[in-house]
């Protein structure tokens, strides 16, 4: 296709040229964004999959944002609602006397640096679901709290305890992995 308006029309109609390209653009990065979500690549290609369909059979781009922001707001979507019916979501609700200390963050901070994105995912992946999701939500997506708590039907607080978590948790496996590397 020569641009972007071109495989919007195409996809519109239901071309498969048009389809076919769409998928060869974005399928590598979109593989990446249902991994961050559901931790575990089978999962991932099945989320990936799915996600494509819904965007083949259901093409309801306006126009609002850019093509690669509405493709990715798909596949969110379609990860959030795969760990919704997986159930999940249902430890979202965390005490705060469940909630791991901080190591000391300025360390963690350059050791994180120094980490390569793989690796970093890897821990990512790592995380509970719903430190995970929350976690991909607020960093990645750029979302509120608020926001995330209307997404995931959880209250604001079960969220900011959700990304709390998954900071310390992350602090944590970065400690570990950074003082392993030392040795």
């Amino acid at each position: 296709m020569e641009n972007d308006i071109e495989l919007i029309e195409g996809c519109r109609v239901g071309k498969d040229s048009a389809r076919k390209e769409l998928y060869t653009l974005y399928s590598k990065q979109m593989l990446a964004v249902c991994y961050r979500y559901t931790g575990d690549v089978d999962t991932a290609h099945d989320v990936l999959h799915d996600g494509f369909i819904k965007i083949f059979t259901h093409f309801t781009f306006r126009g609002e944002c850019a093509l690669s922001t509405w493709v990715t707001r798909v596949m969110v979507t379609q990860s959030i609602d795969y760990l919704r019916k997986q159930q999940r979501f249902n430890q979202l609700v965390v005490n705060e006397e469940q909630l791991p200390d901080i190591p000391d963050e300025t360390s963690i901070a350059e050791s994180g640096n120094r980490l390569s994105e793989e690796v970093l995912m890897a821990f990512v992946a790592e995380l509970p679901d719903g430190c995970r999701t929350v976690f991909n939500l607020y960093v990645f997506e750029e979302r509120s709290h608020k926001e995330i708590a209307e997404m995931l039907h959880i209250k604001e607080h079960s969220s900011t305890s959700q990304l709390y978590r998954a900071k310390c948790l992350l602090a944590k496996r970065i400690k570990e992995y950074t003082e392993y590397e030392r040795k």
